[in-house]
């Protein structure tokens, strides 16, 4: 009986003084949340039978109620709370359950990032760790949303992933799974991808991507598609080919942010998709968005990444940044200039525009930085108007910061100033010196045997272009490019070329294919012809273009030397028929080495339908080289 009446007194209790001064502790705008009891009237002058007699009067729905009422206050008070020690006083003087225990964690959480504490200070404080084992005891409790806010505020207070109480609520979590709202699965699955190391998802991570693989289809908007693809595609291929499938239903309704994330999303993992990019792109150009400068720049990064070829958003980008130049930073014109020269897409405007950035401001480039611009001018084979100012600049800034350079960067730069023609007797002098290039012929993977090429080219600017340099040269032996050119299956042009060829000279003894010269090119064709513009024998002569030659016989007077060179797609510009700088160099190279060049473009070639055309088409084109070498 005595148990029974301490128990209705308790309840009673409960209802009618629900810590009245605590309450008043914590306010909003003034206001008190909970009011005060009146002073009036203490618990002291309740008898025990009037406390019994009011409790018996409480109807079982009445006391539901007023459970309900209490919590709900006290979730009121939990939200309201500004300080850590407001919620840490709710939790010390109020009968939390597991539900409000992991409310009041996510607040700390949320008040470590508005207050700027340090999580260390909440983590170590042992009320935090009643909060915590609060809610431990009594997971199953714990509302789902709950739950998902209380492990994002855990991982985000950094508490250690080792502790019992942090798997145990992952494997709470891991339980749950089937029975959660798809848009909670979501918001967790975001949260653990961007505190996941690469390469090693947790078990609840790879349980949580499976299940959205299972559910892609309950996806209703951008934001979901957006968010998923950026931060949680990267961990399941099979779930990107969804979220692909989605972009593509939703591509019409991204505003230019969602554009942006996504064209990221497959750059940063190197997805190509064609039709969401087709997508993305057609949606970008007809809706003519006002594109931030960030915008712009992350969409030309992404292109040029993917490697993915639109010119009407090139365009775009290119109208709407160029008014925008001289408002970026360094890194960021060296950015947009790297992108393009990837995509090997030149806007003269734009490109003008950059050159005069740099020249202005070129102390304001890293020398790392005025380097990349000078590599992505010569891969376009972009010779600014302000050529003598530029060059000037970049010369003055980098001659005296060439030592602080990454060797291959040093290499990269020299041979760009080549194929500009800018590269000067020190320039070549540094790169040749034996004790620079040593250990580029030691590398034999393919980057490295890239290199050499490289370095090959350079040592015959010195030769052949550059009159006044004294100083070392590459050893004759590793002239030899076969090995570095390796196996390459032949291309359509250059098996029709060869075939055609052969009908013209009538005699395979007139004419030497696929000819690796120490040069460092390989020319497709190479034939000698005398005064009467007839084919002479040609292995018959000496070929100082070879590493060894067959012949001896010097060429007779008047005879000349012809180079059939074919020039493919990639070999060009985009939407141009201007030769990207590498192939200029090449071009120019081997006409300072004697050869008469006969060019044969694709898109010349694709034109002509049958075989009698086509060597016809060469023919004429070595009568044109001819007759032009004899009027000058």
């Amino acid at each position: 009986m005595a148990a029974k009446l301490m128990y209705r007194w308790y309840r009673l209790f409960r209802v009618l003084s629900p810590l009245c001064a605590q309450a008043n502790a914590v306010s909003t705008g003034g206001k008190t949340v909970i009011a005060r009891v009146s002073s009036q009237a203490p618990l002291a002058s309740l008898t025990v039978s009037n406390l019994s007699s009011q409790t018996d009067k409480l109807s079982a729905r009445e006391q539901l109620h007023r459970t309900q009422s209490e919590r709900s206050e006290l979730e009121d008070l939990i939200g309201t709370a500004s300080t850590t020690d407001d919620l840490f006083h709710l939790g010390e003087h109020y009968p939390i359950n597991a539900n409000q225990a992991a409310l009041i964690i996510t607040q700390l959480s949320r008040k470590v990032v508005e207050k700027k504490l340090k999580p260390e200070s909440i983590l170590e404080d042992a009320r935090f760790q009643h909060l915590l084992q609060t809610t431990n005891k009594q997971l199953s409790q714990v509302w789902n949303m709950a739950l998902v806010n209380l492990l994002r505020s855990l991982h985000f207070l950094g508490l250690d992933r080792s502790k019992r109480e942090l798997q145990s609520v992952e494997q709470e979590m891991r339980w749950r799974l089937r029975r959660m709202a798809f848009k909670h699965l979501v918001s967790l699955a975001e949260q653990l991808a961007a505190s996941t190391p690469r390469g090693a998802p947790s078990a609840l991570l790879s349980d949580l991507v499976k299940q959205l693989e299972l559910r892609w289809t309950e996806i209703e908007d951008t934001r979901t598609v957006v968010g998923l693809m950026a931060k949680v595609g990267s961990f399941s291929p099979a779930l990107m080919d969804r979220l692909e499938e989605k972009g593509l239903e939703f591509a019409e309704q991204f505003n230019p942010e969602d554009t942006r994330k996504i064209a990221m999303a497959l750059a940063l993992q190197n997805r190509r998709s064609i039709p969401l990019l087709r997508a993305i792109s057609y949606h970008l150009v007809q809706k003519h968005f006002a594109l931030s400068t960030s915008i712009l720049l992350d969409l030309a990064f992404a292109y040029g990444k993917l490697n993915f070829h639109q010119t009407q958003v090139f365009q775009k980008i290119a109208l709407d940044l160029h008014p925008r130049v001289p408002e970026l930073s360094p890194g960021d014109v060296v950015r947009c200039i790297k992108s393009f020269a990837y995509l090997k897409w030149l806007n003269l405007p734009l490109f003008e525009a950059f050159a005069q950035y740099a020249s202005d401001n070129a102390n304001q480039f890293t020398p790392a930085q005025l380097s990349n611009v000078v590599l992505a001018f010569a891969r376009l084979n972009f010779q600014p108007r302000n050529e003598e100012s530029f060059y000037g600049k970049v010369n003055g800034r980098l001659d005296d910061q060439l030592d602080t350079l990454d060797r291959h960067l040093q290499l990269d730069l020299v041979w760009s100033l080549c194929v500009l023609q800018q590269a000067k007797a020190a320039h070549l002098r540094k790169v040749l010196a034996p004790e620079f290039h040593t250990c580029f012929f030691a590398d034999r993977s393919a980057k490295g045997q890239n290199y050499l090429l490289k370095l090959i080219h350079i040592n015959t600017t010195a030769r052949l272009e550059c009159a006044d340099y004294q100083g070392a040269l590459l050893p004759l032996e590793a002239l030899d490019i076969k090995e570095l050119l390796g196996d390459r299956k032949a291309t359509p042009l250059q098996t029709s070329l060869r075939e055609v060829l052969k009908q013209v000279v009538g005699d395979e003894t007139m004419a030497r294919f696929e000819v690796d010269t120490v040069y460092g090119w390989q020319i497709d064709a190479e034939m000698v012809l005398n005064s009467d513009v007839q084919p002479l024998p040609i292995a018959a002569f000496d070929a100082p273009h070879l590493a060894q030659s067959e012949g001896s016989r010097p060429l007779p007077p008047g005879a000349k030397r012809l180079a059939f060179l074919r020039w493919e797609f990639p070999n060009f510009s985009n939407r141009s028929k201007d030769l990207l700088g590498r192939f200029v160099l090449a071009r120019r190279h081997l006409q300072a080495a004697g050869f008469l060049i006969v060019d044969v473009p694709y898109y010349e070639w694709l034109e002509l339908k049958s075989e009698r055309q086509k060597a016809a088409c060469l023919r004429d084109k070595m009568n044109k080289a001819v007759a032009e070498d004899m009027a000058k």
